[in-house]
């Protein structure tokens, strides 16, 4: 990702050749890495200038990391399919796009009927210098209290609303999908001591009634 500088006229749009694809400023996109066993390169494009014959065309970018490519690397909750937006932003040859790509949020990519090859979610901004996140707090779900990942199956609890893993509440991912209703241990628990309460308060009931039977 070395980076270089170039006078010239700013283009509003641009036609990488080889892959026949505009770009415009805005657009994400997928850059050629100098290593070719590596994932491409996933970049926002910011501003495309061209010499002023057209023949050397450059994208400023901010660059997207992934999991493994951040201080710290991938954790368990990280998706396939993250990326962070981070604070590094770099000039690259426009010859260097392979293709676009398109980066979600992270509410509109759990909606997607179908996730293609360039479709990537974002839900953190990173500052590559400090290795810091923003935000630097995200909710947890399950009792393994771990963020939510969405290559994970989850099964929702209808009580507390609460997200689970199958595997942490002894339960497989064929027999989650097959559940219509599941209540958690815990819900499970405060339903059956209101049932074993109202059992009792109908006793109680019934044996006033009785009671006031005998005294007529």
């Amino acid at each position: 990702m070395a980076k270089s500088s170039v006078n010239g006229k700013t283009l509003t749009s641009y036609t990488v050749k080889g892959i026949d694809k505009s770009i415009r400023p805005g657009d994400c996109v997928l850059m050629r890495p100098p290593d070719p066993s590596k994932p491409s390169y996933i970049a926002k494009v910011e501003k495309i200038v061209s010499d002023n014959r057209g023949s050397n065309v450059k994208v400023h970018i901010q660059w997207y990391y992934r999991p493994e490519e951040a201080i710290g690397g991938r954790k368990q909750f990280h998706g396939t399919k993250e990326v962070f937006l981070s604070d590094h932003h770099d000039v690259q040859g426009a010859d260097t796009i392979e293709g676009k790509c398109k980066v979600h949020t992270f509410k509109s990519y759990t909606k997607l009927d179908a996730i293609g090859n360039d479709d990537f979610y974002c839900r953190f901004q990173y500052y590559s210098s400090t290795g810091d996140f923003n935000p630097n707090r995200i909710a947890v779900y399950c009792k393994c209290e771990m963020p939510y990942n969405p290559d994970d199956l989850m099964i929702q609890c209808d009580g507390c609303s609460d997200w689970f893993h199958p595997a942490c509440i002894d339960m497989t991912v064929e027999e989650a999908r097959q559940m219509g209703h599941f209540l958690c241990q815990s819900c499970l628990s405060q339903d059956q001591r209101v049932l074993q309460n109202s059992h009792a308060i109908s006793r109680h009931a019934v044996m006033k009634v009785d009671t006031k039977r005998l005294r007529r």
